[in-house]
């Protein structure tokens, strides 16, 4: 039960955290909209994921793991075909200059904002449960 509660708070903290970075995740409905989603969001990485690894495993082997990634951005379209309080948007990335380095702005399509958010959502939560183990 206690590690249910804790993957429950890392997918709830992970989600609102890149809704407020990532401006193309939305959802509606306040707080109760983002703790459902982060219910399904977790019951999903606990069910559907591991299904999605085995599925797209032939491709992985053949990338050397290259399209790992393609089972985080499927579960986060599954998130938001199942609750539609959460919608993929398109947005204007406004772009980033620092010590030289120059990241240009860019319109990212529904489909960019959700591999962008579910890169995010994965190094978020990775990093949580590192350092809650």
């Amino acid at each position: 039960m206690r590690k249910l509660l804790r993957y429950f708070l890392i997918n709830l903290v992970s989600l609102w955290v890149t809704t407020q970075v990532i401006t193309g995740l939305v959802y509606t409905g306040g707080i109760k909209s983002l703790l459902f989603g982060a219910l399904v969001f977790m019951l999903i990485n606990l069910i559907l994921v591991p299904l999605l690894k085995i599925l797209l495993l032939p491709l992985n082997l053949m990338t050397l793991g290259l399209f790992a990634w393609i089972t985080n951005v499927l579960a986060l379209y599954a998130l938001t075909t199942i609750v539609s309080e959460f919608k993929l948007v398109p947005f204007t990335f406004q772009g980033v200059t620092w010590n030289g380095l120059n990241i240009p702005a860019y319109d990212l399509s529904p489909f960019l904002v959700a591999i962008a958010a579910s890169l995010l959502i994965g190094f978020i939560t990775n990093f949580l449960q590192w350092l809650t183990h």
